[in-house]
């Protein structure tokens, strides 16, 4: 399945949530004492945690939540495997 695919799921009022995770995200990665292990997971409960508190408490809620954690990081895994795709020709 394609990403973009993925990210026609997200309800559009959400997307303002993959934003925060791809943020958040990226100040924890900065930060020497959070383990990258962890990152997806605390960036799956923040976007958990906005989406409840946007839309309310279902599975939908939940459901959204992964779908926007997901992008997020793929996001970000796009952007930096591209930087380096680009790094390696330059070098090359």
């Amino acid at each position: 399945m394609e990403w973009n695919a993925v990210a026609n799921f997200i309800k559009p009022e959400l997307l303002i949530v993959v934003a925060v995770c791809w943020i958040f995200g990226y100040m924890l990665k900065q930060t020497p004492r959070v383990p990258d292990w962890t990152i997806i997971y605390v960036v799956t409960l923040v976007a958990i945690i906005l989406v409840v508190l946007i839309t309310g408490f279902n599975v939908d809620s939940v459901l959204q939540a992964i779908l926007c954690s997901a992008v997020a990081v793929y996001g970000n895994q796009l952007v930096k495997q591209t930087k380096k795709g680009t790094d390696e020709r330059k070098s090359a």
